[in-house]
């Protein structure tokens, strides 16, 4: 397969004319990729998880570029149109909106979520854009950015339900979206790199233990235990 992409988590691989396959880096960067490290099990984690998560939303009728998971680091996907944003869901506050806005408190909820959108540049690290911003950059139409805030929140809300019955709670996620003809669709991953979630004693089971410690172990395990209380058996061989 041919290489098209390379990203900090990530290469990206062309299958056919449609379909793709994200192979996940047994790698963890922080501080947009200032800081990396090896991070060896980290690949088939977030493959894992990512794979569960989007079949659990195809279970509830929202269209995602999930097509197969090899058991280890690969995902076939769907080959799409990407639409060169993020869209951050916040139900608590913390992180950047702390520092942009610091009259709100830490993990202060925010009913109904906060909904934000970033334009997707490493060069010029992911800066939050206003909708009016994108409607006259030509980025996007508004109507497909409302159809992405409303598919983001239905998002949000499947993904809050599943992990409050595993006794975790969703405080953001990130998601990105591409185009199939005409018809929106979740791309790239959702896994403890694009999310954070907190345990019930209020520990992070996502990349915030590493952006804090820059601890691989202190990754690896928070990273094994979302994964568990999700039901998934990771392979030994890549534990």
């Amino acid at each position: 397969m041919d290489l098209i992409y390379e990203g900090k988590s990530k290469y990206v691989y062309v299958k056919t004319a449609d379909e793709l396959v994200m192979e996940f880096k047994d790698e963890v960067t922080a501080g947009d990729g200032a800081v990396r490290a090896a991070a060896p099990g980290k690949g088939v984690l977030c493959a894992a998880v990512s794979a569960y998560l989007f079949k659990h939303l195809e279970g509830r009728g929202i269209r995602t570029h999930f097509l197969d998971y090899d058991g280890a680091k690969k995902l076939t996907v769907r080959k799409l149109r990407m639409i060169p944003l993020e869209v951050i869901v916040r139900n608590y506050a913390y992180g950047s909106l702390l520092k942009r806005m610091p009259l709100f408190r830490e993990l202060q909820p925010l009913n109904p979520p906060l909904v934000e959108f970033h334009y997707k540049d490493d060069t010029l690290h992911d800066p939050l854009v206003l909708a009016e911003d994108i409607v006259r950059a030509g980025l996007a139409a508004r109507e497909l950015l409302n159809a992405m805030v409303e598919t983001s929140l239905r998002v949000n809300e499947e993904l809050t339900k599943l992990l409050a019955s595993k006794r975790l709670t969703l405080v953001d996620a990130k998601f990105e979206f591409g185009l199939l003809g005409g018809e929106l669709v979740l791309a790239d991953e959702i896994s403890g790199d694009t999310m954070r979630v907190l345990d019930e004693s209020g520990r992070h089971l996502d990349k915030e233990v590493f952006r804090r410690s820059k601890n691989v172990e202190t990754l690896l395990t928070a990273y094994r235990e979302l994964a568990s209380r999700l039901g998934l058996e990771v392979p030994y061989r890549y534990r």
